[in-house]
Formats: C-alpha cells, sequence, structure tokens
C-alpha cells in the first residue's frame, strides 16, 4: 500500500507571478481578498503575505460550474486554484503582479469564512478594539504584517552581528524569585511548594552577572520580561530585551561595543551611515532639555533666566527656583490666539503649569513680550541671547521649582517639535548620556534607591562619597538614546562582595534580608567574579523605531491592550476552584 503525504496547494506564491510566466501552468492558495462580478466574468483577488494575484474566470474560458462555483465566493475565504497565466489587458501599474492574471481551471475552497468584522485593507475601516479582539485578522492586513516581518528582520540582523563579535547566546530562568527593588512583579504560585511563589522577571540581571563569574565572558539573549506596571503606548506587561553582558571591560568597551550593533543596524536595515553618537552628561541633559532621552534631531535647548529675570518686580519670576525658556523657530508667525492655546496646553493636568510667559523676537530686531509692563527692550535681548533666539522667534518661557518645571517645558519642546515637522522619522540622532546618579532620594519612604538597579558600580573613585554625600554619587551607568527615546541601558556592575553589601546598606537592606534576596549572588563573587557590564535594548522600542514610529503595539504578534488585557483571548481571567484548591490559594471574591 503506498500512501501520497505531498500536497501541491502552490507551486507559487502570490506576490511573484511576472510577465515572464505568461503561459505557465501554476497552483496558487490564499485568501479571497476581494471578487469583481459582472455576470459573464468574474475577477477574483487572492492574497497571501507576499502579494496579490488577480484571477479571471469567464463564460468563454471557463466551465460553467466552474463559474458559477467563483461567483459564490466570499471575502476571506481560503481558496486553491490551478491555471494558466495569462496577459492582463487592463495593467496595473501598482500593483507587482499587475501585468498578468490567471485563467482558472480548477477551484477548490478549502475552507469558507465568515464576513470579518472590518475590512483587510491597508486602511482598514476597523478601529483598534475590534482588531484587537480579532488580531489574527489584523496580522492579514499589510501594515501589521510587515511590522512583524520588520521585526523579523532586525532581530535577525541582531543575532547574526552579535555571534561574529563572539557573543554566545544563553537562555536563563523564567522562573525566579521575586525581588523588592524595582516594578512590581508577575507571581506565580507553586503547586508543588505550597505557600511559596515564584516572580516572572523583570530582566535576567543576575543571571547573567552569574555567567560573567561562570566565564562566559560574552553573552547575549534576546529574551521576555515581565513587569506588573501602568501602560503606555511604548510600554507592555510583557516586553522583550536584547540583554547583553560582557567580562573584562570598562564603561569604554561597552559603549563602543554597542555603537557597533546600533550602527550594524541602522546601514543594514535603513541604508543610513552614522558616524558620531555623541555623549552627554545625565547633568547637563536636564538641564539643557529638561529629559534624560533627549532628541537631538532638533535645536530648542534650555536657557536658564534667572539671572537675566529676576532683577525687576516681576513676582511671578522673583519667586521662581528657576526660570527657563526655548526659542521657538519661526514662532512669532503664531497669533495671539495660537499663543493663547499654547498657554492651554502647558496648564492642562497633564503638563500642570500654571502659565506661560513669551516674547516675540521681530525681524527688525524689536522685542514684545507678554510681560513688557516688567522688561525693557535690552532686557529681552538678553533673553534672546541665552535661548539663542533669532528673529522671527518665540521664546517660551516657564518658571516654577526646578525638577517640575524641566519635565513642563520638555513636554512643551516636544510639542512644538512635532507641531513644526522637528522630529523627521527618517532621520536618526543616537545619544549617549552618561554619568547619571547612583542613588535618588524617595519621599514617600524617606530612603534612597537605586536609580538603575542595586548592582551599578559607583563612578571609579566615588565609593568613599556613598558615606558622607551618597546623593551626589555618580554611576557607572550609561543610556542609548536615539531619536528621544532610551533604546537601551546599563551599567558597570559591582563585582566584589564588600562593595556589593554596602549598597545593599544603603538602599535600606538589613544583612539578613540582602542575604535572603541576594546571597547566591554574594557568595557567587567569592569565587572571583571578574569586572563586568552590560547593556539591554528593548527591542519592541527599537524596532517601533527604526520602522519610523513610536508606538510599539504593531511590531507585536499578540499586544496587551491599555489596561493588560489581551481581549483577543480574554486574559487575564479567573480560574476555577479546583486550580485555587490545588495552589492553595484562597480569593475572597465579594459577591
Amino acid at each position: 500500500m503506498q500512501f501520497n503525504f505531498l500536497v501541491m496547494y502552490r507551486s507559487h506564491n502570490c506576490g511573484e507571478l511576472r510577465a515572464s510566466h505568461i503561459n505557465t501552468e501554476v497552483t496558487l492558495s490564499g485568501w479571497v481578498q476581494r471578487v469583481k462580478d459582472l455576470g459573464a466574468i468574474n475577477w477574483v483577488v487572492v492574497r497571501d503575505r507576499y502579494g496579490l494575484t488577480q484571477l479571471v474566470f469567464d463564460q468563454e474560458r471557463s466551465k460553467k460550474e466552474l463559474l458559477e462555483s467563483s461567483q459564490k465566493l466570499g471575502r476571506e475565504y481560503v481558496i486553491q486554484i490551478k491555471g494558466t497565466v495569462i496577459e492582463r489587458e487592463s495593467k496595473n501599474p501598482n500593483m507587482p503582479t499587475g501585468d498578468i492574471e490567471v485563467l482558472v481551471s480548477e477551484l477548490t475552497i478549502l475552507n469558507k469564512a465568515l464576513t470579518p468584522p472590518f475590512t483587510i485593507e491597508d486602511d482598514t475601516d476597523g478601529g483598534e478594539d475590534i482588531r484587537m479582539k480579532y488580531r489574527y485578522l489584523d496580522i492579514r492586513r499589510n501594515p501589521v504584517k510587515d511590522s512583524l516581518i520588520f521585526r523579523h528582520k532586525v532581530t535577525q540582523e541582531v543575532r547574526n552581528y552579535l555571534s561574529k563579535e563572539g557573543f554566545i547566546e544563553v537562555e536563563t530562568p523564567y522562573l525566579i524569585k521575586s525581588t523588592p527593588e524595582g516594578a512590581r512583579d508577575f507571581v506565580v504560585p507553586s503547586r508543588m511548594n505550597e505557600g511559596q511563589f515564584y516572580a516572572l522577571p523583570q530582566s535576567p540581571q543576575t543571571f547573567k552577572q552569574l555567567l560573567m563569574v561562570g566565564g562566559m565572558d560574552k553573552y547575549f539573549q534576546i529574551v521576555k520580561c515581565f513587569r506588573d506596571e501602568d501602560l503606555r503606548a511604548d510600554r507592555q506587561p510583557e516586553f522583550t530585551q536584547i540583554d547583553c553582558e560582557m567580562a573584562f571591560i570598562d564603561q569604554e568597551d561597552i559603549l563602543n561595543a554597542f555603537e557597533g550593533l546600533t550602527r550594524h543596524l541602522l546601514k543594514e536595515i535603513k541604508g543610513i551611515s552614522i558616524d558620531k553618537f555623541p555623549r552627554m552628561l545625565y547633568d547637563d541633559a536636564m538641564r539643557l532639555y529638561g529629559n534624560d532621552k533627549p532628541d537631538i534631531r532638533f535645536g530648542m535647548a534650555f536657557g536658564e533666566l534667572n539671572a537675566v529675570t529676576q532683577h525687576k518686580e516681576f513676582k511671578v519670576f522673583n519667586a521662581a527656583e528657576l526660570v527657563v525658556g526655548i526659542a521657538v523657530p519661526g514662532g512669532n508667525k503664531y497669533t495671539r490666539k495660537e499663543i493663547d492655546k499654547l498657554i492651554d496646553w502647558v496648564k492642562r493636568p497633564q503638563i500642570g503649569a500654571l502659565g506661560m510667559v513669551y516674547c516675540r523676537c521681530n525681524e527688525d530686531g524689536s522685542f514684545k513680550s507678554s510681560v513688557d509692563k516688567f522688561y525693557d527692550q535690552d532686557d529681552l535681548a538678553k533673553w534672546a541671547e541665552v535661548t539663542g533666539a533669532k528673529p522671527g522667534d518665540l521664546i517660551c518661557v516657564l518658571s516654577g521649582n526646578t525638577n517640575k518645571v524641566r519635565a513642563q517645558l520638555s513636554a512643551l519642546r516636544m510639542e512644538l517639535a512635532e507641531r513644526l515637522d522637528l522630529r523627521n522619522p527618517d532621520e536618526f540622532a543616537p545619544l549617549w548620556v552618561i554619568d547619571f546618579p547612583l542613588l535618588e532620594w524617595d519621599e514617600e519612604t524617606e530612603r534612597y534607591h537605586a536609580m538603575h538597579h542595586p548592582f551599578t558600580s559607583p563612578k571609579p573613585g566615588q565609593i568613599d562619597l556613598l558615606k558622607t554625600d551618597p546623593g551626589a554619587v555618580k554611576a557607572n551607568a550609561y543610556d542609548l538614546v536615539l531619536n528621544g527615546n532610551e533604546i537601551g541601558g546599563g551599567s558597570i556592575r559591582i563585582h566584589d562582595k564588600e562593595t556589593q553589601a554596602l549598597m545593599f546598606d544603603y538602599l535600606g537592606f538589613s544583612e539578613e534580608d540582602a542575604k535572603a534576596q541576594f546571597g547566591f549572588l554574594m557568595d557567587a563573587f567569592q569565587y572571583g567574579a571578574p569586572p563586568h557590564g552590560g547593556l539591554a535594548f528593548g527591542l519592541d522600542r527599537l524596532v517601533a523605531i527604526l520602522g519610523g514610529q513610536e508606538t510599539i503595539r504593531d511590531f507585536i504578534a499578540f499586544p496587551k491592550n491599555n489596561s493588560g488585557r489581551d481581549v483577543m483571548i480574554d486574559a487575564p481571567a479567573p480560574i476555577d476552584d479546583e486550580q485555587l484548591e490545588e495552589l492553595s490559594l484562597k480569593l475572597n471574591i465579594k459577591s
């Protein structure tokens, strides 16, 4: 007895047939994109992930039953056809297969389909909620399909580059121990260990450090990580990192290594050569741009105006900890109504400014401000000098608490850049931000927290400052910023037990707590831990930016919504009482 296991569903895909294939017998399979039925002739466009091909059935050349069967096809039916490639009379130059069509000789319906809840077109009529519910249909659309293919290309380039550079890909565990630092953990109850829980990793941090102790001096992993925190357009409860660690290196080695990876990706994926990766101190980033991930594709750097504004009787500025402004290029063309709308924008609760002072820089060199009662032309000329304003610009000034006003002006700067089309998605401006504070004070808990994580080393020569002025200590840490987005961050790690114990002490850990949480790492350091450090890229965000977007959702196959729910499979969801009992969990659910 013989079995034929080979089913020839297709000889070609739906995007590859050209004029050179005319008179070729072909077999195609795919989904019905659209049907145009004129009675005596019927055109059907069939689709797969490679493209579209037009099929033709007509009275003269097709059997009657075949024509009738084609007229019963609906959108998204899965079909297989056999036929002959012929020249298309009315060619479509916008379609790669637009010179040909297939005269069908056989039609097989592989699966019927319900009418989809939205059109499977590039410009769909489906809203975001319905498309997320039927994500498997949304993936058939070119924008989502192409984004997932683009992600694949980036991931392959990352793997190829790091492998050629001597990095070894190693998988680390997903079921680990919960730690109190950082964001909230997702926890997993253990059935076999009653009353005990695993946590899903926020990062493979300690494991990659242990790999350095183990002698795997160049490690990487494209790894899922999990954080139970509030969501944004660029944040998901589960996300993917390009996680890397190196031994016997210093900060310069790390920066050079991952500049190389970033250059490679920009060249191979976007065809762009980048020479310079400027470096900026964290303190300068906050002073000049109001945040630690500045977009340097455009200007509008901050100008601090205390010295040229706090000498008059304007109480708002005199009472402020910081008076700071930006020069908006060409902003003098704004009408009073448009400026009032800007003022309303900064006063929104999301921004929180109490108001905004402005100054017009006229083409004749004169100035006109909203506070002319207090400041003369010489004063306003100094505002222009400090902010770098030119004739035709508009100076926008905010004042108040230093940290708050910097954040407010940073938001205004980015909003104005959007309105002025200064954030070109095809332009790429990488930047290293270095020398972050090691610790930051938390008013609520009244203690210091690690700005990155508790394994970050202080800058060389600053460890003694931990005893006298811990807030002044700089971290041997660095972030890679691309177009105003942090795409990667890392640090040189602590690699000796004594320094690590000292760090835990300053972070408020008792000796017992430190041992309970991280004793395994401290023990490992006693067996010859090399100097080491690393960096992790956020793959989702990196791919989105390389793809010209800042929202990561379309670059993830099955994303969660803004509430952390998967509306397609309806998760998270309750579990039944029997499972709860097995896990030794009791839930008090109010009726």
